[in-house]
């Protein structure tokens, strides 16, 4: 069995798209929370309210990096997307630890973003474009098999 974290992006269907292609598959999916407003919100909705939005902040991202870290710690691969609407920051964070941990990193994003994460891109094992890809990756691994 494989343990696969999908980290990054949350505003497109990337992940089901994954998830879906890899049915049949012996793989176990895990994310971080892909709901935006609960990720943001979590740590005050648990701990109490902030009356300063950095410390609001602050309290979410904490909460988050326990489900993040067990999640990337858990994992055999990473894959970690980058969208077009947002700087994904965190994204960019998630690939770097889960390369400090010798995990097997794909990173997922556009041509577009090739100059800008090349660094990112230096740490991972595959750079796929599109999340067909990553599926063929994540099969080929689990069975040798190359698509088509």
């Amino acid at each position: 069995m494989l343990n696969v974290y999908l980290s990054g992006e949350i505003h497109t269907d990337w992940r089901e798209q994954i998830i879906d292609g890899a049915q049949g598959l012996d793989i176990t999916f895990n994310s971080p929370v892909t709901d935006h407003a609960a990720s943001d919100d979590c740590g005050v909705a648990i701990l109490g309210e902030e009356p300063n939005k950095y410390w609001h902040d602050h309290k979410g991202a904490m909460v988050n990096a326990i489900r993040t870290r067990k999640g990337i710690s858990d994992a055999d691969v990473v894959v970690v997307r980058f969208g077009d609407k947002y700087k994904q920051w965190n994204a960019a964070f998630d690939a770097g630890y889960a390369a400090a941990l010798g995990k097997s990193v794909i990173v997922l994003h556009g041509p577009e973003h090739q100059h800008a994460l090349k660094e990112v891109d230096a740490a991972a094992l595959a750079v796929a474009e599109k999340p067909e890809q990553v599926v063929e990756i994540l099969r080929y691994v689990l069975t040798g098999a190359l698509p088509g």
